[in-house]
């Protein structure tokens, strides 16, 4: 673990706090910290941050109740500059907009990063402004039923290509029952973040089943 004593505050006694999502690694905010202020994140496990505008400390979600959760603090290899991975109770942005980055400025078609996250929001949008001729659309205007339908033989394609073994077309089955899964997580209300926490509260993944002595 890096001491805190290593850490390089600027001439002020700061040092940048770059807050990360730690489910969706989305960059939340950009905020800074002294000494105390990291002294108080650490011992409490929330953020707390030193107002530059206001010259005081200021723990995140005193006021607003959108606390920030802290998982992890790393340092940089300048030791000059943090991350700060939490578990948000709510929005980062005093706007209150889940980042204080949602502004682009420019993105590359080529290089753009898949995310299921972003896929997720896409298909949130099918639902919400229907765009004609869209499949996705076309699931939320048939219902439940038809959604429930497509995971259904989707989830057959995946036994059957699995069982050929055949992984192209395993892969691709599974990518088809992924988007279809996610189609219904959508309509049932359930997110991304719903199914990490379920997942992450399964301590015991792998269990040993004690086969009885044979006599």
């Amino acid at each position: 673990m890096t001491d805190i004593n290593e850490l390089r505050f600027d001439k002020n006694g700061l040092i940048p706090a770059i807050v990360v999502d730690s489910v969706t690694k989305r960059v939340l905010t950009l905020a800074y910290m002294n000494r105390e202020s990291l002294r108080i994140s650490m011992e409490k496990g929330l953020t707390c941050f030193w107002s530059r505008s206001r010259q005081t400390l200021w723990l995140k979600g005193e006021t607003s109740g959108n606390f920030q959760h802290i998982v992890s603090i790393t340092a940089d290899c300048d030791r000059d500059a943090l991350v700060v991975s939490v578990k948000p109770d709510g929005p980062a942005c005093h706007l209150g907009t889940v980042s204080c980055f949602e502004y682009p400025v420019w993105e590359s078609e080529e290089l753009k990063d898949f995310s299921l996250t972003a896929l997720y929001k896409l298909i949130q949008g099918r639902k919400t402004e229907k765009k004609e001729g869209s499949y996705t659309t076309y699931l939320f205007e048939k219902g439940l039923d038809k959604i429930l339908k497509k995971v259904g033989e989707e989830s057959t394609e995946v036994i059957i290509a699995a069982k050929a073994e055949d992984k192209k077309d395993t892969i691709y089955e599974i990518a088809d029952l992924a988007y279809h899964v996610m189609v219904l997580m959508v309509q049932a209300g359930i997110s991304l973040e719903d199914i990490h926490n379920e997942l992450a509260s399964r301590h015991v993944i792998d269990k040993k089943v004690k086969q009885e002595k044979m006599t």
